[in-house]
């Protein structure tokens, strides 16, 4: 089972797509969609407001404020977010810090410490418990705090528990031991903190990885057909990609 989620997005990058590559997989009897960042290949950012300062919102909305010749290769919401789509903790981008990090503990899942940033440099990638990131902050071209921490140095979460009966849809982000790739996975069907975790350390065989979030996850994969609709969301990370660059399945902007 394993072996197979690893292959599975293996083939994908394989295939010389040009960008990101997203497929289902299965691990431990769920669904989940995962797709692979080659940090030394492909454009990958965040996004949170227009030229005119307003919080997109919507992957439409960011497909449309790209530049001409240019779509999403793929989207997937990027980090809590308070009532007025603005980040719960640190944001950077494009170097430009929009919102400071949060290092105190509190309510909801956010709070639930140790909590991390997703840190995007220059062809590579990092999640960093929120901590020790506000010890010494690395240069990060763009960045999200969100949490908790699913995977810390190969370990899951000290509050997970194989049984735990919050069930929901969840997305979050891992990376490799080297910083060269990146895997944002979002369930398919409700699971558990502990079961997600896995997902991660066991399934993609990555050191630590972030909680993005839960219930508004979504995803915008016009490559497997398709695109999530709902809520306004806050942050959102995506890929770059030419236009003319193959899309093997319809998807509508959400």
């Amino acid at each position: 089972m394993i072996r197979a989620v690893l292959l599975g997005l293996g083939v994908l990058a394989a295939a010389g797509s040009g960008h990101a590559a997203c497929e289902r997989v299965r691990f431990d009897g769920a669904a989940f969609t995962a797709c692979r960042i080659d940090m030394e290949r492909d454009d990958v950012r965040l996004f949170l407001r227009n030229g005119d300062g307003e919080i997109y919102g919507t992957f439409s909305r960011v497909e449309a404020g790209l530049p001409a010749g240019y779509r999403l290769g793929f989207a997937m919401n990027a980090g809590m977010f308070h009532q007025d789509l603005s980040p719960v903790g640190l944001y950077i981008e494009n170097g430009a810090e929009a919102r400071g990090i949060v290092t105190r503990d509190g309510p909801g899942n956010f709070g639930l410490l140790p909590n991390g940033v997703l840190c995007i440099g220059e062809r590579r990638a990092r999640v960093i418990e929120s901590r020790t990131f506000a010890e010494d902050p690395p240069d990060c071209r763009f960045a999200t705090q969100s949490g908790p921490m699913l995977v810390i140095g190969g370990d899951l979460h000290p509050r997970f528990i194989p049984g735990g009966t919050s069930l929901n849809i969840r997305n979050g982000v891992g990376v490799t031991a080297d910083g060269r790739e990146m895997i944002l996975a979002i369930s398919d069907e409700p699971v558990n903190f502990h079961h997600f975790a896995r997902l991660f350390r066991d399934g993609f065989g990555t050191p630590d990885a972030l909680y993005l979030d839960g219930r508004v996850s979504r995803l915008h994969a016009p490559d497997i057909g398709r695109s999530d609709i709902g809520f306004p969301l806050g942050p959102i990370i995506g890929t770059v990609v030419p236009e003319a660059a193959p899309v093997d399945g319809a998807g509508g902007g959400g």
